[in-house]
């Protein structure tokens, strides 16, 4: 069964560095993109960073510059670096990928959620 689990989250301090990672494990076909979302207290999901499987990155324009998706397709592994943290990144960050299982049936699937927490 394929999942997406995620890991690196914790606490921090304003000005500090984190690195998130998301490994896809099961039996695949394909990853195509992969990418960040975070959900911060009563506020919708929002997307923070992607990577094609060519990658071909995307960011959210208040992630720019202190933010960084990286993949490694050997390990079926994508990473943010997070640099310069503030305390308006705090958030549950979750991670997605678009996967063809070995079975068939593309489609995305997430993890359970990493918490960032930035304090000032």
């Amino acid at each position: 069964q394929v999942q997406v689990v995620e890991s690196g989250g914790g606490l921090v301090q304003a000005g500090w560095s984190l690195r998130l990672s998301c490994a896809a494990s099961g039996l695949m076909l394909s990853i195509n993109a992969m990418g960040w979302y975070r959900q911060a207290p009563g506020k919708q999901r929002e997307l923070v960073a992607a990577i094609s499987s060519g990658g071909s990155t995307n960011y959210a324009d208040s992630v720019k510059v202190r933010f960084t998706i990286s993949r490694d397709n050997t390990k079926n592994t994508v990473y943010l670096q997070m640099n310069s943290l503030k305390p308006g990144d705090t958030a549950v960050y979750y991670c997605n990928a678009d996967i063809t299982p070995f079975q068939g049936g593309r489609k995305d699937y997430w993890g359970q959620g990493t918490q960032v927490t930035v304090s000032s």
